[in-house]
């Protein structure tokens, strides 16, 4: 058993898938939120990992997958036993703004992650000319790729963690959720 599951036995896990293109902050997010410093981050090759407890009851273990081009094409292996993904946005990465919409698209598709929670962070709205939440859930399309899952779209950024906390917290609530049903699933299919 882990530390934070030896400390509090209640302290539920949940693993949580953290992706989004090159440079749209994703690591800068995840140490701003789980160190609340500015820590300076270089484009992550591989994968970082970090456990953020934002309530006793559920600890997330976030998994930052990189960005670039060569590793999108992995991403898909990082979904199995996912409770929940987090997508960053480069809110004021227009030539890529339809680039990122694919691969969000494209990850929403894998099978892994069916029915699990999503929140979009639109990040970097401290920079002029940052689209809005509501612009990035409509150019995303939101709404009808997340229709068979809860999902949110926040505001935010990574260096001052504006909108950070909430982002997360909404994502913590839908995890509980989904583990909750989940969890009635399988109870139900051990008793028949």
């Amino acid at each position: 058993m882990g530390l934070l599951g030896s400390k509090n036995p209640q302290t539920k896990q949940a693993q949580i898938l953290l992706l989004g293109l090159d440079s749209a902050g994703k690591s800068t997010l995840l140490y701003k939120l789980k160190l609340a410093k500015d820590i300076i981050t270089i484009p992550t090759i591989g994968f970082n990992v970090e456990m953020i407890e934002l309530e006793r009851s559920l600890s997330l273990t976030v998994w930052d997958v990189g960005g670039q081009e060569k590793m999108r094409t992995v991403w898909g292996c990082y979904c199995e036993n996912t409770d929940g993904l987090v997508y960053v946005v480069d809110s004021t990465d227009k030539q890529r703004l339809e680039e990122s919409r694919r691969q969000f698209e494209h990850i929403l598709k894998n099978e892994h992650i069916k029915n699990v929670p999503v929140v979009l962070l639109a990040n970097k709205q401290d920079m002029p000319g940052a689209l809005t939440a509501e612009d990035i859930t409509r150019m995303f399309k939101v709404k009808k790729l997340c229709s068979d899952r809860n999902w949110y779209v926040q505001p935010c950024c990574a260096l001052t963690g504006d909108g950070l906390a909430q982002g997360f917290r909404k994502l913590t609530g839908f995890v509980k959720s989904h583990m909750k049903s989940r969890g009635d699933t399988l109870a139900f299919f051990k008793q028949n």
